[in-house]
């Protein structure tokens, strides 16, 4: 690999190669896809060769170039030969820069494969019609719903036309699964798990399932399930399996209906008043009802005693007249005393919703981030409002999940996004124990710490852990290495990489080729990618043996050009060649989706 000064081009002449712009984690695994898996020449345009990722970038084996300029300069894309390149991935900076650099690197070769990342989907759908060949992807999108998933112990999943694909493991795998994704697995051990192990055709696993759905009953748990999903051999080896089915409807979130309830009352009362204003609202609710229960036991009519206290609630109930000669009245004293509570806690109620109007509206209480509640409870900790812990507060957020932000520095932009969605956000830049005890730690259910740190999201773990030993922790790692030592070491723990799992849809993208989604098994990714048969792509005059005999691929789905709204899940026909406008979904590795690019770009 070569090295190259500030600010100069790389030394050789260089054409047909590919450009990643940035200097982060996600530039550094794409650069690495992109020449361990697809074996391309690789030009890297970093800000500051001596931060981040930078160096580690520069050891990487295969890169042809590593270049260093502060911005993506038109001078800077002259340097990496943008001109002779044939895609460039844009993967740092914030939107607005990336867009320019987009549209000037199309300036220069206007027949240049784009692909950048933005997270505005929004605006970046908008700007996709303004690249000839071009597109754009949100990392942060892409590998939050692993995390938030994660949390929630459920299933991964990626949507497919009407069906959500999702990943299961050993006893939870059924009948009707579309492939076995995974063998060998053993969360203690996770080099051992090998991903779309060899098959030995449809016939052997239908014969294995016949023989545990006969007479002897359902399929058996532990060794007799594995063998019952399709591992090869009749004596697998120890470890566990994985598998992909589909579902109608996305995997349901387990919390009970009044628990979400509740959590939204709460939090809505939490959102339009002060603690102050809701401890008046609570204390005159509570002797309306008691005053109420009162009348109701002197009464014994119901309606009647609602009718009397509405009218007392809003000050226009006739007073109780004096009887005879003892005093008591109509009513008796009681009745009385219950009548006068009522009144002046409706004449509380005036002014207390003139306050919240007045503090909502004037003060700008929507501009305030507000920290979690005593009600709390039942809740995720998102640790880090970064791009992705954004991204996952809002996914938690939108399933109806309880979530509380946690974030050290407050001017991170994601605090804004939070405080929108009326979320409780802790931001504090003390210690990190008395952060969670302030996010009401003692009460949540999972903690996600997911800040661009790996001690940080290691500290807070074990933070975490100090205090509740049996909390779900969610980490955002990079080092793989650091990873399997968590696995090893802690419960309960689910450990995923951002970068790895955007990279591979990036990488595919500059490919030209669409993936759908990712899906973890533990810290490995599978991609679901759906590839048209066009004319020039090579697909054409292709049958499912061919696309599988590669290796890390399964076809999952054909859609044929006379019928594209219909999905034909596990096609029978094996033997069809794959006509112009017909679409294939597949399921596959990093290195299996790369085999069949190349092999595909050679063909053509």
């Amino acid at each position: 690999m070569t090295s190259e000064g500030w600010g100069t081009p790389p030394v050789e002449p260089i054409s047909q190669h590919y450009i990643v712009c940035g200097g982060n984690a996600l530039a550094h695994r794409l650069a690495l896809e992109l020449v361990e898996l697809y074996d391309v020449p690789v030009v890297v345009l970093v800000p500051d060769r001596t931060r981040d990722h930078a160096p580690r970038i520069e050891q990487l084996e295969g890169v042809a170039a590593v270049v260093e300029y502060s911005s993506v300069t038109d001078e800077a894309l002259r340097a990496v030969r943008v001109e002779t390149a044939r895609g460039i991935a844009f993967v740092d900076g914030d939107d607005q820069g990336n867009i320019h650099a987009a549209l000037s690197a199309q300036g220069h070769n206007p027949g240049i494969r784009i692909v950048l990342r933005m997270f505005n989907q929004r605006l970046g759908s908008n700007i996709e019609r303004l690249l000839r060949n071009g597109t754009a992807l949100s990392g942060s999108a892409t590998a939050a719903p692993a995390f938030a998933d994660a949390a929630l112990s459920r299933p991964n999943s990626v949507q497919v036309g009407d069906r959500f694909l999702h990943i299961a493991y050993d006893d939870d795998i059924h009948s009707d699964r579309l492939c076995i994704v995974a063998d060998r697995i053993d969360p203690q051990d996770l080099g051992r798990i090998r991903l779309l192990p060899e098959q030995e055709g449809d016939s052997a696993s239908y014969v294995r399932l016949a023989r545990e759905f006969g007479d002897d009953g359902p399929i058996r748990s532990g060794a007799a399930a594995r063998l019952a999903a399709g591992t090869v051999g009749p004596d697998p080896e120890p470890g566990g399996t994985a598998a992909l089915q589909s579902l109608p409807s996305e995997p349901a979130v387990r919390i009970a209906w009044w628990r979400r309830l509740r959590w939204r009352l709460l939090d809505t009362l939490r959102f339009f008043t002060s603690a102050r204003l809701r401890l008046v609202l609570i204390t005159a609710l509570v002797a309306v009802l008691l005053a109420f229960g009162l009348l109701w036991h002197l009464n014994g009519n119901f309606a009647w005693t609602f009718y009397t206290s509405l009218l007392d609630l809003a000050g226009a109930a006739q007073p109780d007249q004096p009887g005879g000669g003892d005093g008591s009245g109509t009513g008796g004293t009681w009745q009385r005393v219950a009548q006068v509570v009522i009144t002046f806690c409706g004449i509380t109620f005036a002014p207390v919703a003139t306050a919240i109007m007045v503090e909502v509206l004037a003060s700008g209480r929507r501009g305030q981030p507000r920290n979690p509640g005593v009600g709390t409870r039942d809740h995720v900790v998102v640790v880090g409002l970064g791009n992705v812990g954004t991204r996952v507060v809002s996914r938690l957020h939108g399933l109806g999940v309880p979530v509380v932000g946690l974030e050290s520095d407050p001017q991170a932009r994601g605090i804004s996004a939070v405080r929108a969605l009326g979320v409780p956000v802790v931001v504090d830049d003390g210690p990190l124990a008395e952060q969670l005890r302030r996010a009401r730690l003692k009460h949540s259910r999972a903690v996600v710490a997911v800040s661009g740190d790996d001690a940080t999201n290691l500290e807070a773990a074990l933070e975490a852990r100090a205090v509740r030993p049996d909390v779900r922790v969610v980490l955002r790692l990079f080092d793989d290495s650091f990873a399997s030592h968590v696995y090893a070491t802690l419960d309960n723990v689910a450990s995923r990489s951002t970068s790895y799992l955007a990279a591979p849809a990036f990488a595919a993208a500059l490919m030209g080729r669409e993936v759908l989604g990712t899906l973890s098994v533990f810290r490995h990714v599978l991609l679901v990618a759906e590839l048209t048969a066009e004319l020039g792509s090579g697909l054409i005059g292709l049958n499912r043996h061919d696309l599988e005999d590669q290796g890390g691929l399964r076809v999952l789905a054909v859609r044929l050009a006379r019928n594209p709204q219909l999905y034909h899940w596990r096609y029978a026909d094996r033997t069809r060649a794959l006509e112009p406008g017909d679409s294939v979904v597949v399921a596959a590795t990093r290195s299996g989706l790369a085999r069949l690019n190349t092999t595909l770009t050679a063909d053509s």
